[in-house]
């Protein structure tokens, strides 16, 4: 039988609230600092959200699939399980930006629901076919490697290696194997979502399965487990902020201290939660967001469907807003009333135990 942690539906769920609040203010003009991503270098609270995910992803991979991984007769259909629902997240991303248009020709390719498919695939095959000594070797390496190609190896038609938006080397790889035209539309010469830039991304969602591996022991106690788990993600935090006088923290590369920073972040903030609400039982708050982990997805998809099916909705709220609150307001009460609105569907999918899956 499955174990589950609450602690981990809610801090899913916490992380998709905020994912949904930062993408959708009233207006783009008029948002608090803290709610906007970094302009290059540096991490706010909203450049958490996304590593944060796929950290929870590689937890969620150790609960989801440790009952089958003994079993290698198996290991044939739940691959092929794997890679069919990392193509439904991936067909879903396109489909967000083929709608309505279908503009096939200036198709972004990559995207954040792509990033998250290719991340649960590679992670979920990691598990079942590598054991733990070797997925932590993967895991560093991947992350030193990322960083000796982004620092030392020249950029074709460049120069010399850098880290500077469109003149990198992940952003050279981007046009050379994509093309310009499918690539993030505010930029055009490099992706957030690149193809280089996906390799850190795997050790993000490694970190989360390592720490996965580590809740699910049975001989540790639960305060062990959650003063080493606080003391590791402590130590990443630090390590990240040492790496980040030479790597700096940059959300758009997702560099290597990018990850071991925020994945830091992330071990910490689950450790709290794993022992307040799985050890402490401290429950009363936690429906609301429960409501939002059961069925992230289903909630990531539907606050970029209706806001797209009912366009100008945010924009008509936040006119609304204007006529009460300063501009800054009326754009974050906008933002919170979207959330809400996604609340009252996974809300009534929790009470009814109803769940989503791919």
């Amino acid at each position: 039988m499955k174990q589950r942690l609450l602690s981990l539906d809610f801090f899913r769920g916490l992380t998709v609230a905020a994912m949904i609040l930062v993408n959708n203010p009233g207006s783009w003009s008029y948002v608090y600092p803290p709610l906007e991503h970094s302009k290059w270098n540096g991490c706010t609270p909203t450049d958490l959200v996304f590593p944060f995910f796929l950290f929870m992803v590689g937890v969620s991979v150790t609960f989801a699939l440790s009952s089958r991984k003994a079993d290698a007769g198996g290991h044939g259909k739940l691959i092929l399980h794997i890679i069919r629902r990392a193509a439904i997240l991936f067909g879903i991303g396109l489909a967000f930006r083929l709608i309505p248009s279908f503009d096939f020709y200036n198709l972004r390719i990559l995207g954040v629901l792509q990033r998250i498919a290719i991340v649960f695939l590679i992670i979920s095959l990691l598990y079942l076919k590598t054991d733990t000594s070797a997925r932590i070797w993967l895991c560093f390496s991947f992350l030193v490697i990322y960083w000796l190609l982004m620092t030392v190896v020249p950029v074709p038609g460049i120069g010399p290696a850098n880290l500077e938006p469109g003149t990198n080397l992940a952003a050279w790889l981007d046009r050379t194997v994509m093309g310009e035209r499918h690539l993030w539309k505010q930029a055009r010469t490099w992706d957030p979502e690149g193809i280089l830039s996906t390799l850190p991304a795997i050790s993000t969602g490694l970190l989360g399965v390592m720490t996965g591996d580590w809740l699910r022991r049975k001989d540790k106690e639960d305060a062990e487990k959650v003063s080493w788990l606080f003391s590791a993600g402590f130590l990443a935090v630090l390590a990240g902020l040492v790496w980040d006088g030479f790597f700096p923290i940059n959300k758009s590369l997702w560099t290597s201290s990018f990850v071991l920073y925020t994945g830091g972040l992330a071990a910490m903030g689950l450790a709290l939660s794993y022992w307040f609400i799985d050890v402490q039982q401290y429950r009363r708050f936690t429906p609301p967001f429960v409501a939002f982990g059961r069925n992230a997805i289903t909630a990531y998809v539907l606050s970029g469907a209706i806001p797209m099916i009912f366009k100008g909705m945010s924009g008509g709220m936040f006119s609304r807003y204007s006529g009460i609150f300063s501009p800054f307001n009326a754009s974050l009460a906008a933002a919170i009333t979207l959330v809400l609105l996604m609340f009252i569907p996974v809300w009534i999918m929790y009470k009814r135990n109803i769940i989503v899956k791919i």
